[in-house]
């Protein structure tokens, strides 16, 4: 396999520039694939998706009849980030979440950036994701956002934007974790001569953050992972993320609150819990204080929370945050509880409760991608130029009964990566979802989950849409540093 015939199209290559050079931080990388004799990568490619099959790194598929588990499609050809890159990407990430943080706090408190008309205060109000129950809370550090997703992509220009954050409860981190594990052991030769920040880390600095989070010293904290069950699409990483931590995997049943504080079923009894990693979504938290047909959260746990008794990561109602109209203002949060201008720019956005707004996107739709504002995963969107006429004119009709709920943008030319197709490479359409830890500190993961759209001339990089994923690295700057 060479890369002899292979075209950027006109896209902004993560390996090649324009006129077809290997861009400098790729070159060693370059040599050694090419250096491989014939057959050699393909082996590599099989034997790694053997592995991933053998340490079960699986998904599942909601709306899957079958209900089978799938592995995630894993390409060997590894995303590179220069260091001096990394390092605005790493400092955009900070002043981000730190801004995300002060606006959740100020909105369940005193609302002081929607009585300064920064934002329309009922834009924050409407959010599906906006919990009243949540009014006057007081989370450790006042932090909301423990655990970010944040996804970037990279247009033309060459430019990082971000296209959405994920605050509630982000997943993939597990892929990227094994991802490197899989390269090291599969492919080790590309890792010689380059130094690659690393990124196994990132368990003990989770554990570490989520164990700050305790409501008071009481002997060494218990944290645990809840998890709504094994039927959940990311489950494998619900568990992973336990094993990894050395700590107890549990479902809302195995838990209980009384005398104020919250318990775990044990063979010795039932035991204190002083942290809950939650990977249970709001509504079904708690019966008593949220949807009370839920069967997967632990009644009286709000009540626990609120009193101090047990800390929750992520916090509940982070999520308004998470709506994508509210995404359009992170900006000016930005410039409002920061004082600065964004190190990471949005990517420009209509909101089509906006008059203005709503009939540009009308008159648009073959141009447009337009997403529901509380919809994931590749879900609820319409990616106008690969759309039939039939499909825009459903979402004209969605858009017009519901203004509030859709936004619209440009359809960027995302940035591609070369990829094994077969037996050739082909250049495939990636985003990426860096990490972020929030406590006391704040922790970036160096690299994060470059998803991959499989599917030629694709942008939906989502898994449940057929999407992989590439290991992601982080130069270091220092020449000669730690190899991962």
């Amino acid at each position: 396999m060479r890369f002899s015939g292979y075209q950027t199209e006109g896209f902004y290559d993560e390996m090649f520039d324009p006129a077809g050079r290997v861009r400098p931080h790729a070159r060693l990388v370059l040599e050694i694939i090419e250096s491989l004799s014939d057959g050699h990568l393909l082996r590599y490619k099989h034997a790694a998706e053997r592995l991933l099959l053998q340490l079960g790194i699986t998904f599942n598929v909601y709306g899957d009849t079958a209900g089978a588990e799938r592995i995630f499609p894993f390409d060997l050809i590894p995303r590179i980030i220069p260091a001096a890159e990394w390092h605005t990407i790493e400092r955009g990430l900070k002043q981000r979440v730190h801004a995300l943080n002060a606006f959740i706090d100020d909105i369940y408190h005193d609302q002081k950036i929607l009585k300064d008309g920064a934002i329309p205060s009922e834009v924050v109000t409407s959010a599906v994701s906006y919990r009243r129950q949540c009014h006057g809370l007081n989370p450790p550090w006042r932090v909301w956002c423990h655990i970010t997703g944040t996804d970037l992509v990279r247009d033309r220009d060459g430019q990082y934007y971000v296209l959405e954050d994920n605050l509630r409860v982000p997943s993939g981190v597990s892929y990227v974790l094994e991802n490197r594990d899989v390269l090291k052991r599969i492919f080790p030769r590309v890792f010689e001569g380059l130094s690659v920040r690393p990124v196994q880390e990132y368990t003990g600095c989770l554990l570490e953050m989520l164990e700050s989070l305790a409501p008071h010293a009481r002997g060494g904290p218990r944290v645990v992972v809840l998890t709504p069950g094994i039927y959940n699409s990311a489950y494998f990483e619900h568990s992973f993320l336990a094993q990894q931590m050395g700590v107890q995997l549990v479902e809302g049943r195995d838990l209980v609150v009384a005398g104020g504080d919250v318990l775990m079923r044990t063979t010795k009894g039932l035991e204190r819990v002083d942290v809950i990693y939650r990977r249970v979504d709001d509504d079904f938290l708690d019966p008593e204080t949220f949807r009370a047909d839920s069967l997967l959260g632990v009644p009286g746990l709000m009540a626990a929370y609120r009193a101090g008794r047990v800390a929750l990561a992520n916090a509940p109602g982070n999520g308004v945050a998470d709506d994508k109209v509210i995404y359009a203002y992170v900006p000016d949060m930005i410039r409002y509880y920061e004082g600065e201008d964004p190190i990471l720019p949005n990517v420009p956005t209509y909101l089509c409760w906006r008059d203005a707004d709503r009939q540009h996107v009308l008159g648009n739709l073959e141009h447009l991608v337009v997403k529901a504002a509380n919809e994931s995963g590749g879900y609820g969107m319409l990616v106008g130029p690969h759309a039939t006429a039939r499909q825009r004119e459903e979402f004209a009709g969605l858009i017009q009964a519901n203004p509030r709920n859709y936004v619209a943008q440009p359809t960027l030319a995302l940035s591609r990566v070369p990829t094994i197709i077969e037996d050739h490479f082909e250049g495939r359409h990636v985003d990426l979802r860096p990490y972020v830890l929030c406590g006391k500190e704040m922790y970036v993961m160096p690299g994060g989950l470059t998803r991959v759209a499989m599917r030629k001339g694709s942008l939906v990089v989502n898994s449940s849409q057929g999407g992989g994923s590439k290991d992601t690295w982080v130069l270091s700057a220092a020449a000669g540093g730690e190899q991962q």
